[in-house]
């Protein structure tokens, strides 16, 4: 079975991979959309590679001869089968190594490399879940300037539909107030601060999940559902702090509406 270790191992790695990517959009929880083909190729890849693996496997152990063991005990000639000559030594094989052991198998997967399959087998059984409100909680409450300026208008009609970086951008930035007197609505999640503050919160991803940052938006006017739980607040902004200063972040939004809901297919919002 060991001889198979290095088979199954890839086979197990690229299974995972065309799970999450080629037969569902499980993928979407960890990269950008975009990267999608590339995880299919990838997977397909270690796929070929394991099969190509186990097939070597199987023909080494088809072919391979019986391994002989022979003990090399010397020679002695007649005059010395006593063994009265003391400078009589018999005849020795230099490389022969009295420790090794004939029956070890050198192309066998060590033990220790069944733990590569762990990871594997989880995402493909127990896919983790996507980055959530602890994440969130871990960004520094802090923005940097980015220039305040003039943005254009929103849609007519309200309620407007916005990201929270579309939200976030206009009431820290926007010189013109665009968001004053609009009701808009968002899709979220929700995460817990101090003194029972609660936030509707978005990861934004550039590459994959280990470069995510947070938008991040405190709501005011409705009780904090419980975390994690993904909501859609209506409401209008509630102006805070300088444009383009660290007070202005987060942006505050009083709601006038949450409802609970499904957690969408890509739950990150592009940049």
């Amino acid at each position: 079975m060991r001889r198979y270790g290095a088979a199954l191992l890839l086979l197990l790695s690229g299974a995972a991979v065309l799970r999450i990517s080629l037969f569902s959009d499980l993928y979407l929880r960890y990269v950008q959309a975009g990267l999608r083909v590339y995880l299919v190729v990838s997977g397909l890849a270690l796929v070929v590679l394991g099969l190509l693996a186990a097939v070597r496997a199987r023909t080494t152990t088809t072919t391979e001869p019986p391994t002989e063991t022979t003990a090399t005990t010397g020679t002695y000639d007649g005059e010395h089968e006593g063994g009265d000559d003391p400078d009589h030594t018999p005849n020795h094989n230099p490389n022969h190594n009295p420790n090794h052991n004939p029956n070890h198998d050198h192309a066998r997967t060590p033990r220790m490399a069944w733990l590569l399959a762990v990871p594997a087998a989880a995402l493909l059984l127990f896919p983790p879940p996507a980055l959530g409100s602890y994440s969130a909680g871990r960004e520094a409450a802090q923005r940097a300037a980015q220039g305040v300026g003039t943005f254009p208008a929103l849609p007519a009609g309200d309620p407007v539909d916005l990201t929270l970086g579309q939200f976030t951008s206009r009431a820290i930035y926007d010189s013109g107030r665009s968001l004053k007197g609009r009701t808009v609505r968002m899709t979220g999640f929700v995460t817990r601060g101090a003194n029972g503050t609660w936030y509707l919160a978005r990861l934004l991803i550039t590459c994959c999940a280990a470069d995510a940052s947070t938008y991040k938006i405190q709501v005011k006017g409705a009780d904090a559902p419980v975390n994690d739980t993904w909501v859609t607040v209506t409401g209008t902004w509630h102006p805070k702090g300088k444009l383009g200063s660290e007070e202005a972040w987060p942006p505050v939004l009083d709601a006038t509406g949450v409802k609970t809901v499904k957690q969408p297919a890509n739950p990150y919002e592009r940049r």
